[in-house]
């Protein structure tokens, strides 16, 4: 188990404004995003956990301890050419949804929505960090990556995150899932990654370009 104290030296306002669903909303106040994603960083606590365990491409079997057997077509499908999985977790703390709470408290309605898309986007880049750091561990030793991919994706079920929260070691970061199958803190996320042998590709999209609805707020162009 590898645990990975992140870094937020800025945040993308960009995708916070995506996130925001106000992508096309040009005369929204900007400051307002760079103000709610300055909050964020202010109260933020980045961290991260992952491991790294064979894996049975034929059978769905993560051989970790215990063994997990992943079920759903999705799941199963991007990871058809991998022979190791990175499972991993990342969460920025439970100050944001508090910090959120708090302007929501204080009628600032605006800027509470906001904070909540800026952590979002937060948490996205800590993830885009640790995945950045098992692509280059996964390269030492002869693998290439596939992009990371989480419960909820597709048909791969939420009831999955207690079992993949276990083997990745959430506990070491203060994550935890709820009775509902949710992450505490809210803003979290978990992950898989798989290790295909160098010379192997992905046949599966990634994010947006894999999904059917094309009039979401937040879609990427």
């Amino acid at each position: 188990m590898a645990i990975y104290n992140g870094r937020l030296p800025q945040i993308d306002i960009a995708e916070a404004t995506r996130y925001a669903g106000l992508r096309q909303a040009t005369d929204f106040p900007k400051q307002l995003v760079a103000d709610a994603c300055l909050e964020v960083q202010l109260v933020a606590a980045p961290k991260g956990v992952y491991e790294v365990y064979e894996y049975e491409a034929e059978t769905g079997l993560i051989k970790s301890n215990p063994p997990l057997q992943l079920e759903g077509t999705s799941i199963r499908q991007h990871l058809a050419k991998a022979t190791k999985v990175y499972v991993l977790a990342v969460t920025i703390g439970e100050g944001v949804e508090l910090r959120s709470a708090e302007l929501f408290k204080e009628g600032n309605y605006t800027l509470g929505l906001l904070v909540d898309a800026a952590a979002t986007t937060a948490v996205e880049q800590v993830a885009d960090q640790v995945n950045e750091i098992i692509k280059k561990e996964a390269a030492k030793v002869g693998y290439t990556t596939t992009w990371r991919f989480s419960p909820g994706y597709g048909n791969w079920a939420l009831e999955v995150q207690k079992d993949l929260a276990a083997i990745t070691g959430t506990d070491s970061i203060d994550l935890a899932v709820t009775d509902t199958f949710l992450l505490f803190p809210r803003k979290s996320v978990t992950a898989i990654i798989g290790c295909m042998p160098n010379g192997e590709t992905m046949t599966t999209k990634r994010g947006c370009t894999s999904c059917t609805q094309v009039n979401c707020a937040s879609r990427k162009l």
